[in-house]
C-alpha cells in the first residue's frame, strides 16, 4: 500500500498524479474531502466498484456518491438538467450535491439500480486534482467500515480499513462539517433528499432568480 503526504492547500499535483494512477488502474485510495476522508476509485471500473463495497462491507443497496472534476464532467456523467445547471453555477465547488439521471456510463452498481446518481464538485484542492487526473470522476464514499464513525484523518482511515485500500493520500485532519445538502433535481421542482451545509432556503432563493 503507497502512501503520499500533500498540502490541503497546495498539493503537489505530480504527488497526486501518481495516485491518480492507481485509481486508473483499477485500485481504491484514501483521500480527503471537504469534511472527512473518503475512498476513491474508478466508478466506470465495475471490479474498482466492487472493492469499494468490499472493502467498506457495504450493502450492494446503497448507492456510491461521486466527485467530479467539473461542470463538463457532469454532464457526461448525468442528464443534467436545468434545475442541476443553475445549481451547480451557484455552488460549485462546494457541498451540494445534485442527483440526476445516469447516461450509462458509471458501472450499474454505483447507483444500485436506481439510474439515477448523486455528484458534486469539490471546493477540497486535494479532491479536485485527484478527480480530475484519475479521469474526471472518482467516488467518495467515507473511508470507513460500514457503520463504523467516519475517519478525520488519513492515520484514522488506515487503521480502521487495514491494508485493504491500494494507497491513502494524507493531508492532515480533515476540517469536519456538515455534510453535502443533497437535492434531487430531476424534475420540474427540487426536492431535498438530505439537508447539510448549504441551507434549502439558499437553494430555493436561487432557484426563484431569473
Amino acid at each position: 500500500m503507497r502512501t503520499w503526504t500533500v498540502d490541503a492547500r497546495r498539493p503537489d499535483e505530480s504527488v497526486l498524479a501518481e495516485a491518480a494512477a492507481v485509481v486508473r488502474q483499477g485500485g481504491v485510495v484514501v483521500f480527503p474531502t471537504d469534511t472527512l476522508y473518503g475512498l476513491a476509485a474508478d466508478p466506470r471500473n465495475a471490479s474498482a466498484v466492487e472493492k469499494v463495497f468490499a472493502v467498506k462491507g457495504r450493502a450492494r443497496r446503497e448507492p456510491l456518491p461521486l466527485i467530479v472534476a467539473g461542470l463538463e464532467e457532469a454532464e457526461t456523467i448525468g442528464e443534467m438538467t436545468e434545475l442541476a445547471r443553475r445549481l451547480a453555477a451557484a455552488f460549485w465547488p462546494g457541498p451540494l450535491t445534485v442527483v440526476v439521471g445516469d447516461r450509462g456510463i458509471v458501472a450499474p452498481a454505483v447507483h444500485a439500480g436506481s439510474h439515477t446518481i448523486g455528484m458534486r464538485v469539490p471546493a477540497m484542492p486535494v479532491a479536485a486534482t485527484l478527480a480530475r487526473l484519475a479521469g474526471g470522476v472518482v467516488t467518495s464514499t467515507s473511508a470507513n467500515r460500514s457503520g463504523a464513525p467516519a475517519p478525520a484523518s488519513a492515520i484514522e482511515a488506515r487503521n480502521g480499513l487495514g491494508n485493504e485500500v491500494d494507497g491513502v493520500l494524507d493531508a492532515g485532519r480533515a476540517p469536519g462539517g456538515p455534510p453535502s445538502t443533497i437535492v434531487d433535481v430531476r424534475g420540474e421542482r427540487p426536492v431535498l433528499l438530505r439537508a447539510g451545509a448549504i441551507a434549502w432556503e439558499q437553494v430555493l432563493e436561487v432557484l426563484e432568480r431569473r
